[in-house]
């Protein structure tokens, strides 16, 4: 009979080799391929079969590898006649109609309803039950009970074909399947088992569980009728070979499941064989007085009448593992494949006296290397199952040594949560054959604590906690105060310095914390092994202290706040009730130990700015109400006294940041103490001010000003503009003294550029401070206007400062002309806010050209993105991170109305020549581009092209770049789509000009090479800042 052929629901035959690799040999190597699979996705000949370990102990159950060959022999006693093997070349399936991904179109499907197959789907009855009532309508009539199992097997692949009494009386296995595969043409693709909704998830785990329960039912009597176990075997294996992938899947999952509950049966026939063994040897060491000769009899009859059991147990495993097993491990589909390496691992977790050898071992070590993420992971899973018992470990030591240099790459594979199962298996080594492990097997998993996925970067930090940390640290502590603090924390800080992995030890502890959290909270004997040791007495250097107080920092952060390391783990994420309420603990505890110590951890590090600036964050991690509530005044004293002497001592401007925000969060009203810290602040300013309305006076009277006088008056106006970034100053006064010293700096040059920068930053705060006044309360037209003054003055001021001589003086001009004109931009009257439609900035077409100009100049210049000769790669590195800056500031300007669209034909016309460093920048801009106006933004990427044409006209220039940049930027939507009707086929680069389609020959090799590496635009992620 031919039959019609389905080629998107078959697997076709060039698809069915394996995507493993494995080995000739038993430990050959991994990387030679796999035997290939024949065309019907069934057996392999005999000789293509690797070796296959007989679980039988006699010779019946030694059937032959080749598939369903081995039929013959498990038709014994002459219950049914003898069926010819199922044939090899199985057929294909009619065609299939579109794919509907309904669920519940299966059953409708199905007119013919089987009883067994809607109850499971049902699942609305106890499966101890179903399978009850099934084995007494099996008991009356075997013939029309195993139809109705059959059936069941046939409805659950999908097809809603049905086997007769007649069709299985007088056919066989392969006619069987081959009316079925006809009568597969259901409307969709899909079948129960890849189903994911609800109630067919529920079949799923109701289909598995009928299996192991009908065995576990029939284990003492009907599994052994050669009747019902033989056939279904048999049936299973001829579906498990078909070409139809809904058979194969449905039946190796059934026949991996029933093997499953075999090897359960098998296991406890073990065990009643040794029991009746140990009997029966207890018996016969008596005395022939006391020796009862009937009880021998019946144990030695009991002992054969288990041996057999054992023999028949055996063979229907051989069965299925060499029918089933042994061809699907490496099917082409990776679902089946990982069916079978889950429930092998269940086998020799179950019945490792029989299954955990190195002749089963070898298929999970050849799976190792499988191309899809779950069958790998399901490789790893098993495998742990066996390492974490120290018996099972003890006998997996050849496969270890064979296996272990994959095990150990897995750590690096693209797939992170294959990584972090590959982490755990190794820890679990480490834990139970740490011999098995080198120090370079170590090695390569140590850099994982530092991974910015945080489950593999926690992963390896248990790994690390285990090999270098794991002591019985409270063991230490009770033995010598403090002791096992000391000794963990220098392991701790040996690794991080030596090991010169990373420089944040934020990551080390974040990768540490779910395994030694109750050490790394140990702040008091932190702070103690700060305070009490000198540096020479415990033989460390700056650089350990640094590295110690950033730990204990990273530490206080992970306890009170719950949340990883920049770059690493999700950005937000819900708290439970409990964790919130750990948190708290945590935050009252390490607020006890560490208030009365902070200051004088200020005090003996005051000199030292990086130490400094770590320090000043650990008031944002305190419960600081216990100030008050815990009578802890004196200690505020203290701590402001050292915030004033770190402000006045330190000109470094993460110290003062840190010093300023440490200062902001005392400052909370609601605190009882706030009054003191309030007088503290404003003493602090008062002294500032004063010195600075001096210098001031002096400068715009002088003039020349030396060194000192300079050094001076910079200092002291950097201070003010960080605190003035945290704290209102306006009651100073300090507007008019900085909008002086800035004209005088604009109209003479001569102010230097130490005071220029921080001079613009206190007149940028003092408008933004000026405009919050303002927004809290319903304003009145004086102080719109007033202020509406300030930010033309400033933006004036600004712009002449753009043309400044000093390179650093222009950054910071375009920065703040950035940020102050997006934040006076048409959104400022939006909402709530028409009260304020008069402070709306928009800047004169003069200042657009001068920003775009320094744009030019600044951004899009290789000369200033390459840097000196002399700059190294991290001052390189960080040159680029502030021209993103400067670039992400321009765009954030036309995407909010400030700036005309047609300015971003600046940047447009640069994306593939700066595609490198600005390409995911340029991208965004690009999209939110096209949703603001699409017309417009057309005509910009033409103004784009038009430029760059410019270019190319001039003497010596390459026509490579518009040649890569026009498709680029015709991607994100094609102008012609929008101007014109839909271009034919081939014709979306007719946005290139006349000219500029010059064959590759005529350009340089560089050019030509260019072309080749052209880089993907692929999705890119959004302007930063």
């Amino acid at each position: 009979m031919l039959l019609r052929k389905s080629s998107r629901v078959l697997d076709s035959p060039g698809s069915s080799s394996s995507s493993l690799v494995q080995p000739q040999g038993m430990w050959a190597s991994s990387s030679s391929s796999v035997a290939q699979g024949d065309a019907e996705m069934g057996s392999l000949p005999a000789s293509g079969v690797p070796d296959v370990p007989d679980l039988s102990s006699s010779e019946d159950g030694g059937g032959s590898d080749s598939g369903s060959d081995f039929e013959d022999t498990l038709w014994k006693g002459g219950k049914r006649g003898s069926r010819t093997p199922l044939s090899h070349t199985l057929t294909a399936k009619r065609p299939r109609k579109d794919a509907s991904r309904d669920g519940g179109s299966l059953a409708e499907r199905n007119q013919e309803p089987s009883n067994l197959f809607e109850v499971v789907r049902l699942a609305k009855s106890a499966m101890e039950s179903v399978v009850d009532d099934w084995l007494e309508s099996y008991k009356q009539n075997k013939e029309a009970g195993f139809l109705e199992l059959v059936n069941f097997f046939i409805r659950s692949c999908g097809c809603k074909g049905v086997v007769t009494p007649e069709m299985f009386r007088k056919q066989q296995n392969s006619e069987i399947i081959q009316l079925l595969t006809e009568q597969f043409d259901e409307d969709s693709a899909e079948y129960p088992l890849v189903l994911t909704t609800q109630p067919w998830r529920k079949f799923q785990a109701g289909f598995c569980e009928l299996v192991t329960v009908l065995v576990r039912r029939c284990q003492y009597s009907i599994i052994y009728d050669e009747y019902l176990m033989d056939t279904l075997i048999s049936l299973l294996t001829g579906l498990s070979d078909s070409q139809v992938r809904a058979f194969r899947h449905t039946s190796t999952l059934a026949a991996m499941k029933l093997m499953t509950a075999l090897v359960r049966v098998a296991l406890g026939v073990s065990l009643h064989k040794d029991n009746n063994q140990r009997q029966y040897e207890a018996e016969r060491n008596k005395g022939p007085s006391r020796r009862a000769t009937d009880k021998l009899e019946a144990l030695l009859e009991k002992r054969r009448e288990l041996q057999e059991q054992q023999e028949e147990i055996e063979n229907m495993m051989n069965a299925i593992f060499k029918g089933v097993f042994v061809h699907r491990y490496r099917d082409v589909v990776p679902e089946i494949r990982a069916i079978c390496i889950e429930e092998m691992g269940n086998w020799m977790q179950s019945y490792s006296t029989s299954f955990l050898t190195d002749s089963y071992l070898k298929y999970i070590g050849w799976t190792l290397h499988d191309k899809q993420r779950e069958v790998r992971l399901k490789c790893l899973k098993a495998l742990q199952g066996l390492y974490r018992s120290r018996e099972m470990a003890a006998r997996m030591e050849l496969f270890t040594s064979r296996f272990k240099g994959r095990m150990v790459s897995m750590v690096l594979d693209k797939e992170p949560d294959v990584g972090v199962e590959a982490v755990k298996l190794l820890t679990l080594i480490l834990q139970n054959m740490e011999e098995m492990l080198t120090d370079e097997d170590c090695e390569a998993v140590y850099p994982v604590v530092y991974a910015s996925n945080r489950a593999l970067a926690a992963a390896a930090g248990e790994f690390l906690y285990r090999k270098q940390f794991d002591l019985d640290w409270e063991a230490v502590k009770e033995k010598e105060r403090r002791g096992g603090s000391r000794d963990f924390f220098r392991l701790l800080l040996a690794f991080f310095i030596e090991s010169e992995l990373h420089e944040h030890a934020a990551y080390l502890v974040d990768s540490l914390w779910d395994c030694a959290a109750p050490l790394l909270k140990d702040w008091d004997g932190l702070t103690h092994l700060l305070l009490e040791e000198s540096p020479e007495e415990a033989g460390w250097g700056d650089q350990q202290e640094n590295a110690l107080i950033e730990i204990l920092v990273s530490s206080m952060r992970q306890a009170t706040e719950g949340k990883s390391p920049v770059g690493r783990g999700p950005g937000k994420k819900v708290l439970s009730a409990r964790e919130r309420k750990a948190l708290e603990d945590d935050r009252e505890k390490l607020t006890q130990y560490l208030i009365p110590l902070l200051p004088q951890l200020l005090a003996k590090f005051s000199a030292d700015a990086e130490k400094v600036a770590l320090l000043l964050t650990a008031p944002r991690c305190f419960n600081l109400s216990l100030y008050s509530s815990g009578r802890l005044e004196k200690y505020l004293e203290q701590l402001l006294a050292q915030l004033r002497e770190v402000v006045e001592k330190h000109t470094c401007q993460e110290v003062l940041e840190a010093a300023s925000q440490a200062l902001y969060v005392l400052c909370n009203p609601e605190f009882t103490f706030y009054s003191r810290v309030d007088l503290a602040r404003s003493r602090l300013v008062d002294t500032l001010t004063d010195k600075f309305q001096q210098e001031v006076a002096e400068l715009l009277q002088a003039s020349y000003l030396d060194e000192d006088e300079v050094y001076s008056m910079a200092a002291t106006l950097k201070r003010i503009s960080v605190l003035h970034n945290a704290h209102d100053l306006t009651p100073w006064q300090l507007y008019e003294p900085c909008s002086l010293l800035l004209q005088r700096a604009v109209d003479t040059g001569e102010v230097p550029k130490q005071v220029v920068i921080p001079t613009m930053t206190c007149l940028h705060f003092s408008i933004l401070w000026d405009l919050a006044h303002v927004s809290g309360t319903v304003p009145a037209q004086k102080e719109l206007l007033a202020l509406k003054r300030k930010v033309a003055s400033f933006c004036s001021l600004c712009q002449s400062c753009l043309t400044d001589m000093d390179s650093s003086v222009q950054e910071q001009a375009f920065v703040l002309l950035s940020d102050l004109l997006l934040v006076f931009s048409p959104q400022l009257a939006r909402g709530e806010r028409e009260a304020l439609e008069l402070l709306v900035y928009r800047p004169e077409v003069a200042l657009q050209s001068q920003l775009a100009g320094f744009l030019m100049d600044h951004v899009f210049n290789h000369a200033e993105l390459m840097g000196s000769d002399e700059e190294d790669s991290e001052g390189r590195i960080e040159r680029l991170h502030q021209q993103r800056n400067l670039l992400a500031g321009f765009c954030k300007l036309i995407l909010y109305n400030v700036l005309e669209l047609s300015a971003a034909s600046d940047v447009f016309k640069h994306y593939a020549k700066f595609y490198k460093d600005y390409g995911d920048i340029i991208k965004e801009t690009l999209s939110r581009a096209r949703q603001i106006d699409r017309d417009e933004w057309a005509r910009t990427l033409l103004l784009s092209l038009q430029q760059g044409w410019d270019q190319v006209c001039l003497p010596g220039a390459s026509t490579l770049r518009l040649r890569v940049g026009a498709p680029q930027l015709a991607l994100p939507g094609g102008v012609e789509r929008i101007l014109s009707p839909p271009a034919a086929p081939g014709q979306e680069t007719a946005l290139v000009l006349p000219g500029a389609d010059l064959p590759d020959q005529a350009l340089p090799t560089a050019e030509r090479e260019g072309l080749e590496s052209t880089p993907d635009i692929s999705p890119l992620p959004e302007i930063p800042g």
